[in-house]
C-alpha cells in the first residue's frame, strides 16, 4: 500500500503543476485577445484583425475605406497618413514620402536607390555615414531613415486596428515580398520594433495569398496533389508562385490540408507604378507641346505639376482597363493653365510594350525553380491590382497556354486575410483549424571555412570548404547543426549566400552583398584543455531559419564524451515527478513527438569543398563519424518536415546549456540515441553499468555582419524615442484641436439659444446681455489669439463660459423634465393607493400583511402627496427666472422611496404561504361548488375487498410539504393540518374544490 501512495504523490503534484501552468497561460492571454495583420504593399496597405466575435475582418480607415495609401507627409509640426497624406502629395510633394519600401535594406550605391532618385527627384536623399544607407531629408532638422518612415506607417496601421477592435493590439503578422533577402527582412523587423509591434511572423505575401485561397477551399483539398500558380503583379513588383495543395497526415491532428511552395519567380521592378510613370511622362510631353510657343518652363521641373500628372496617370490607367480611350484633364496644372488630352488604350500599350514583354519572365523562373512543366499546372490565378490591365492578361494567357485565367480570389485582400489567419493560428488566444504551411527558401545559404591540411609529409596547405546550410526551395522554418571535427583551437567561419546563378546581372547588383556574416569563435582551445581525458565530438554550431525567414546563430558548443561506470540506483521521487509531468504534457522526446516537424535539427559534418580529394585516412575518419552523407554540397532539400517521419539526417535538438550528463545508446556512427527510448529492465541495467557521459562547453561567439549592419541599440533607442515623441505631439495636437472646436461650438450654440423662447422665458434681459457680452469677448479672443493658445487655456475659457451659463441651462432643463416626472409620480401614487386599499380588504383569516406594514405604506403615500402639493404650490409662486424649488432629482427620490415600500409588500405576497384553516367541528364534508358536473358529484370510491368503507386507504406523501415556493404564475397550494384533513376525505384522483376566498 505504501508503494501505491508513493506513486500517487507525483501525479497529484503534477496535476497541481498543470493547473498552475494553465492559469498562467490564461492570465497571459488577458491582454492578447486581438491580433492583426498588415499587408504592406508598395502603393497601399490593407489591415485585418481577429478578435473574439470578429473573425478575419478587414479594418476600415477613418474614411471608411478598406485600402489605405502607404504614404506619410512629414512637416515641422504635424504628420498626415493615408488619404490625408495622398491629398498633401499635391500641395507638398517633397514632404510626402511614398514607395519608401524600395529603399529598405539597401546601401547608397544600390541601383534601386538611383532608380528611386530618378522616379521621385523631389525627394532629397543623404547618406548615413555609419551604415552607408540613405535617409530622407525633409529639412535640416527633419531627417528620417526608411525604417523610421515604415515604423510610422506601421504605428498608424496599429491605431486603425485598435480603433476598429476597440481594444489595444500589439501582436501582428506582416507581409513582405518573397524576394526580400536577409537585410531587407531585418529592416522590416526593426521598423516594427520602432512601432512597438510584436511581430509573430514575417510571412511572404505569396504564401499569405496561397493560405487564404486554401483556407476557404479546404473541402476541395484531398490526398491528390493540386498544383496552382498564383501570378501577383502589384504596384512595385511581380511575383509568380507555384503552390501544391494536398492533405497530409500529422501526428496530433490526423489528416490535414497542406500547402507547399514549390517554385518562385519574380521581377523587382515590373508593376503598375512603372506603367503610371510611362503615362506620366507621356502626359508631360503632351502638355509641353501645347505650350511650345509660349516660352514656358518644362512641366517636369515643377514637382507639384508632376505630382498632379502622376495622380491623373493612375486614374487613367484604371479607366483604360475598361475603356478604349479616355480624356485626361487636370485643372490648373501649372501657371493656372488647364490640361486636357485624349489617350487611347493602344497608345498606353505602345508606351508599355517592353513591360508587357517581361510578363512571362516570372512564370518561366517559377517553373524552373519548381522543376515542373506547364502541363502540371492545373490553374493560374491572378492576384494584385496591375493584373487588371487587359494587355497583361492577354500576354499571360498566351504564356501559360490555358483556356482562361482564374479570377476567383479577391486580388486586393487575399494576402491580408491569409496573414491574419496565420496570426490567429500563432496567437495563444485563438484556436483555428490546422493548415500546414511549408514555405520555401528563395536564396540558398551556405557555410564556408578554411582548414590547414597536410597533403605531403611536412607540406601544409589551406583548403577551402563549403557546406550548404539551407538549399534553394528547401522548407523553413528549420534548424540545422553543423559539426566541425578537426579544430582544437579558435577559428573563424563565414555564412554567405549560395549559388545565385538564377538571378540576372542587374538583379545581382540590386541584391547587394552576397556575404552575410563572419563568425569568430573564442574559447575552443580552453574547452579542450578543460577536458583532456574526454573524447571530442566536435564543435557544434546551431543555426535557426525562423518563421520569418531570418537566419540566426543560436549557439556554438564544444561537445565531449567519455564512458563512465554507473551503478543502478532506484529512481528518486523528483525524477518520478518529472517523468509524470512529462507524460501529462505528452513529453515524449522521440523524434516523432515534435509538434512541428520543421523544428527537427539536421546535423552535418564539415566536408571538403567540391572537387577536392582527401587522403584515404581522412575519408575513413569522415565516414566513421559522419552523421549524414557529406560528399555532395548541393544536397536536395530535406523531406517533408511536418509529416510523421523525421527527415533523414535530422534528429531532435539537443538542449545542452552547460555541463550535463546524458545517457545515450552506443552507436558506431556516433549518433545519439533517442532520449525518449524505453528504459531497459533492471537486469539489463546490472549487466551494462557503463554509460556515456556528455559534457558541453559553451563557446564564445563574435559576429561580424557583412551585408548590412543593423542599427546599434543606442541608435535604435533614439529612433524609438523619436517616433514616440512624434506620436505624443500628434496626440497633443489632436487634443488642442478638440478643445478649440469644443469652445467654438459652445459659443455658437449658446448665442443661438439666447434667442429661443424657452431660454428667454427663464432669464432676464440683463442676464442674457451679460452672457452675450462674455461670449463675444471669448469669440474675439479665439479669433485673434486662439492660434497661439494652449490646450489648458482653451479648456479654462470653456469652463468659465459653462459656469456663467450654468444657471440658465439648469432652469431650462428642469422645466423640460417636470411634465414627465410629475406624471410618473401621479401614476405611482394612484397605483400605490389602490394597492393599499386592496390589501386592507383581505379577510383577517387570509391576511399576509401586518398592520405596521400597511400603516407604513399609508404614511409614505400621504407624505408624498403632501410634499408634491406643497412644492408645486411654492414653485407656482416663484418667477421663472429664479432657481426652482421643484427639482427633478427630488421627484425621483420620492418615487424611489414609495416604490421601495410597494415592492417590499409585493415580494412578501409573492412568496408568502397561506395560513392553515381550522378543522370543521361537525366533520361534514365541503359542499361541492355549484358549477361542478354531475359526474363529479356522483363519483364514489369503491373500497377494496375486505376493507370497510370507513377504512381509508393509505394516502401518498403530500407533495405540498416538499414543494419549492410557487412562482407567480402558479396557484398557491394550501398546507397545514386543516387542509390535510380535508384532502384525506376527497376521493382518489379528485381535486378539492377551492372556495372563492381562497387566493
Amino acid at each position: 500500500m505504501a508503494v501505491t501512495v508513493r506513486r500517487q504523490r507525483p501525479r497529484r503534484l503534477a496535476c497541481w503543476a498543470l493547473m498552475a501552468i494553465l492559469l498562467a497561460d490564461l492570465l497571459a492571454l488577458s491582454d492578447t485577445l486581438a491580433v492583426m495583420s498588415v499587408d504592406l504593399g508598395s502603393e497601399s496597405m490593407k489591415v485585418a484583425i481577429v478578435k473574439p466575435g470578429v473573425p478575419m475582418e478587414i479594418v476600415l480607415n477613418k474614411e471608411s475605406r478598406r485600402k489605405t495609401p502607404a504614404m506619410v507627409t512629414l512637416k515641422e509640426n504635424e504628420r498626415f497618413f493615408g488619404d490625408s497624406a495622398a491629398g498633401m502629395a499635391i500641395k507638398n510633394p517633397k514632404a510626402t514620402l511614398r514607395y519608401f519600401q524600395h529603399l529598405l535594406g539597401k546601401q547608397a550605391d544600390n541601383p534601386h536607390v538611383a532608380l528611386y532618385r530618378t522616379r521621385f527627384p523631389e525627394h532629397e536623399l543623404n547618406i548615413d555615414p555609419q551604415r552607408q544607407t540613405v535617409r530622407f531629408q525633409i529639412s535640416p532638422q527633419l531627417q528620417f531613415s526608411p525604417e523610421e518612415v515604415l515604423g510610422m506607417v506601421l504605428n498608424y496601421s496599429r491605431s486603425l486596428a485598435e480603433d476598429f477592435a476597440e481594444q489595444p493590439i500589439k501582436d501582428a503578422v506582416i507581409t513582405v515580398p518573397a524576394f526580400f533577402n536577409q537585410a531587407e527582412r531585418r529592416a522590416v523587423l526593426q521598423a516594427a520594433r520602432m512601432a512597438g509591434l510584436k511581430v509573430l511572423q514575417l510571412i511572404n505575401d505569396n504564401t499569405a495569398t496561397a493560405l487564404s485561397y486554401g483556407v476557404f477551399r479546404r473541402k476541395d483539398i484531398n490526398t491528390t496533389a493540386q498544383n496552382i500558380m498564383f501570378y501577383d503583379m502589384g504596384s512595385g513588383s511581380t511575383v509568380c508562385t507555384i503552390v501544391t495543395y494536398q492533405t497530409v497526415k500529422t501526428k496530433d491532428a490526423g489528416m490535414q490540408p497542406q500547402l507547399q511552395i514549390r517554385g518562385v519567380g519574380f521581377d523587382r521592378t515590373l508593376g503598375g507604378l512603372e506603367m503610371e510613370l510611362r503615362l506620366r511622362e507621356h502626359l508631360a510631353g503632351l502638355f509641353n507641346e501645347q505650350r511650345k510657343g509660349q516660352r514656358a518652363k518644362d512641366v517636369r521641373e515643377n514637382p507639384r505639376a508632376m505630382a498632379k500628372l502622376l495622380r491623373e496617370a493612375n486614374r487613367l490607367k484604371t479607366v483604360l482597363s475598361a475603356n478604349a480611350d479616355h480624356m485626361a484633364q487636370i485643372e490648373g496644372l501649372m501657371d493656372d493653365v488647364d490640361f486636357k488630352a485624349k489617350v487611347t488604350r493602344v497608345e498606353f500599350e505602345e508606351l508599355c510594350a517592353d513591360l508587357f514583354e517581361r510578363v512571362p519572365g516570372p512564370v518561366q523562373h517559377a517553373l524552373q525553380s519548381a522543376e515542373m512543366s506547364l502541363d502540371e499546372i492545373e490553374q493560374v490565378i491572378l492576384v494584385g491590382g496591375a493584373t487588371r490591365v487587359p494587355k497583361v492578361q492577354e500576354v499571360l494567357l498566351k504564356a501559360v497556354r490555358k483556356e482562361e485565367l482564374g479570377k476567383n480570389i479577391n486580388a486586393d485582400e487575399a494576402a491580408a486575410m491569409g496573414a491574419v489567419y496565420q496570426a490567429a493560428a500563432l496567437s495563444k488566444a485563438f484556436k483555428v483549424k490546422p493548415f500546414v504551411v511549408r514555405d520555401a527558401v528563395v536564396y540558398p545559404i551556405l557555410v564556408e571555412f578554411t582548414r590547414e591540411v597536410e597533403e605531403e609529409p611536412g607540406v601544409h596547405s589551406l583548403k577551402h570548404n563549403k557546406r550548404v546550410l539551407f538549399s534553394r526551395m528547401g522548407p523553413y522554418p528549420q534548424r540545422k547543426v553543423i559539426t566541425f571535427n578537426r579544430y582544437s583551437h579558435d577559428f573563424n567561419f563565414h555564412i554567405n549566400y549560395g549559388d545565385l546563378g538564377f538571378l540576372g546581372p542587374e538583379d545581382l547588383r540590386v541584391f547587394g552583398s552576397q556575404n552575410l556574416t563572419t563568425v569568430k569563435l573564442k574559447g575552443v582551445g580552453e574547452s579542450f584543455k578543460k577536458y583532456p581525458d574526454y573524447e571530442s565530438k566536435g564543435i557544434k554550431a546551431h543555426f535557426n531559419l525562423d518563421e520569418s525567414g531570418v537566419l540566426s546563430l543560436d549557439r556554438v558548443e564544444s561537445v565531449f564524451e567519455t564512458l563512465v561506470e554507473d551503478s543502478p540506483e532506484e529512481e528518486s521521487t523528483l525524477t518520478k515527478l518529472g517523468n509524470t509531468i512529462s507524460s501529462l504534457f505528452g513529453g515524449s522526446t522521440t523524434p516523432d513527438s515534435k509538434e512541428n516537424g520543421t523544428d527537427a535539427v539536421q546535423e552535418e559534418e564539415e566536408t571538403p569543398g567540391e572537387g577536392s580529394k582527401d587522403e584515404p585516412g581522412e575519408q575513413a575518419e569522415l565516414k566513421e563519424e559522419a552523421e549524414v552523407p557529406a560528399e555532395d554540397t548541393s544536397q536536395p532539400p530535406p523531406t517533408e518536415p511536418k509529416g510523421d517521419a523525421t527527415p533523414e539526417g535530422e534528429k531532435p535538438t539537443e538542449k545542452e546549456t552547460g555541463h550535463k550528463d546524458e545517457a545515450q545508446k552506443p552507436n558506431e556512427k556516433g549518433e545519439a540515441g533517442p532520449e525518449g527510448a524505453p528504459t531497459a529492465p533492471e537486469e539489463e541495467k546490472k549487466q551494462k553499468p557503463a554509460r556515456k557521459q556528455k559534457m558541453v562547453e559553451e563557446i564564445g561567439v563574435e559576429l561580424v555582419v557583412l551585408d548590412l549592419p543593423d542599427l546599434p541599440e543606442e541608435e535604435l533607442a533614439r529612433s524609438v524615442q523619436k517616433l514616440e515623441d512624434l506620436t505624443f505631439r500628434d496626440l497633443e495636437k489632436q487634443e488642442r484641436e478638440k478643445a478649440a472646436n469644443s469652445l467654438e461650438a459652445f459659443i455658437f450654440e449658446t448665442q443661438d439659444k439666447l434667442y429661443q423662447p424657452e431660454y428667454q422665458e427663464v432669464s432676464t434681459e440683463e442676464q442674457r446681455e451679460e452672457i452675450s457680452q462674455k461670449l463675444s469677448t471669448v469669440s474675439a479672443w479665439l479669433e485673434d489669439e486662439g492660434f497661439e493658445a494652449t490646450t489648458v487655456m482653451l479648456k479654462e475659457k470653456l469652463t468659465e463660459l459653462k459656469k456663467l451659463c450654468q444657471g440658465l441651462f439648469f432652469r431650462v432643463e428642469e422645466r423640460k423634465k417636470w411634465p414627465e416626472r410629475l406624471s410618473a409620480l401621479d401614476n405611482l401614487l394612484n397605483h400605490s393607493s389602490m394597492f393599499l386599499k386592496g390589501a386592507r380588504l383581505i379577510p383577517e383569516m387570509d391576511q399576509i400583511f401586518t398592520e405596521v406594514e400597511m400603516t407604513t405604506l399609508e404614511k409614505v403615500i400621504n407624505e408624498t402627496w403632501a410634499w408634491k402639493n406643497t412644492t408645486t404650490a411654492e414653485q407656482a409662486k416663484l418667477p421663472a427666472t429664479e432657481k426652482p424649488v421643484l427639482l427633478s432629482k427630488d421627484i425621483e427620490a420620492k418615487m424611489m422611496a414609495l416604490d421601495r415600500e410597494v415592492q417590499y409588500l409585493l415580494n412578501k405576497a409573492k412568496f408568502a404561504k397561506p395560513r392553515p384553516r381550522p378543522k370543521d367541528k361537525n366533520g361534514t364534508r365541503t359542499e361541492p361548488p355549484v358549477n361542478a358536473s354531475a359526474s363529479d358529484q356522483d363519483e364514489k370510491v369503491i373500497p377494496p375487498a375486505g376493507q370497510t368503507e370507513e377504512a381509508k386507504p393509505i394516502s401518498e406523501p403530500k407533495k405540498v410539504e416538499t414543494r419549492s415556493e410557487p412562482t407567480d404564475t402558479e396557484p398557491l397550494e394550501l398546507g397545514g393540518p386543516g387542509a390535510e384533513s380535508e384532502q384525506k376525505e376527497q376521493p382518489s384522483g379528485q381535486k378539492r374544490p377551492l372556495k372563492n376566498d381562497e387566493l
